[in-house]
């Protein structure tokens, strides 16, 4: 393999480099290759690398890797990129359906750009001093702030992402500020081990964290650094959530060719 060709997509400034991998060419890509890819000065540049996968039953399975190189837990962003390139690979399913790491996820799209995707259900939810935690598809630690532009995201995040509790297996962190209409959400990401310009399972997690008492659907505008998305679900009982889906653009940024890095 003296080439890799990519794709570079990116949802609301999260940005991702993605290959066509259903003949299994990149199958043996190791971590250092990845994190290379990934760098932002001697490679492609991107939070992170995902693999359009052949998976039985399915349309397509989804293999993501985070920045650092290693296979990572699910990424709502990269999960409606991954979508958007299907559709461009000749995926047209009205519905697609695929296999993540987390499970089964369905997704529609509405025009060239926009895809809305299932996510998992979430049940249970903890519930501490100033903070929430869960997961949603990814562990989410979501902190409700007044003043979410002026806050030090890199440092604040990196404090609680590297505590005793989380600092073996990380943690993403989320600050969340109330909007007349929504809520704006930062989030420092384990793996990427900085603030990204959005973060779709922590969008998935703020908005969830948002609800009512009341037992009904709810829809959550939420702004990020790198745009806006929507986050619609029902709750179905004190910490339970159904039928989230996490919901905005996805665009192809360009595609290329580089040479395959050395092992």
């Amino acid at each position: 393999m003296s080439a890799i060709h990519f794709y570079k997509y990116q949802g609301t400034g999260n940005d991702f480099v993605i290959m066509d991998n259903r003949g299994g060419q990149y199958d043996s890509l190791t971590e250092e290759q990845v994190h290379f890819l990934c760098d932002r000065r001697f490679g492609i540049g991107a939070d992170g690398l995902m693999l359009l996968n052949n998976y039985e039953g399915y349309d397509f399975g989804m293999k993501y890797y985070n920045a650092d190189g290693r296979e990572s837990s699910m990424c709502g962003n990269g999960g409606r990129c991954l979508v958007a390139f299907a559709r461009k690979m000749g995926l047209n399913s009205e519905v697609l359906r695929f296999m993540a790491i987390d499970g089964p996820h369905e997704a529609t799209m509405k025009g060239t750009d926009w895809v809305n995707l299932k996510m998992q259900d979430v049940k249970g939810v903890e519930i501490g001093n100033l903070y929430f935690y869960l997961n949603t598809g990814s562990p989410h630690f979501v902190k409700f702030v007044d003043d979410v532009k002026a806050l030090d995201v890199f440092e604040e995040g990196r404090q609680i992402r590297y505590n005793d509790r989380f600092k073996a297996v990380g943690t993403n962190v989320n600050f969340v500020q109330p909007t007349d209409n929504g809520i704006f959400v930062r989030t420092y990401e384990r793996g990427v081990e900085d603030e990204t310009y959005s973060c779709g399972t922590g969008v998935t997690a703020a908005a969830l964290m948002t609800s009512g008492t009341e037992e009904k659907t709810y829809t959550v505008p939420v702004q990020t650094l790198g745009g806006g998305l929507e986050v619609r679900f029902t709750k179905t009982g004190e910490r339970e959530y159904e039928d989230i889906w996490l919901c905005g653009p996805a665009t192809l940024v360009f595609e290329g060719e580089i040479p395959t890095p050395a092992k």
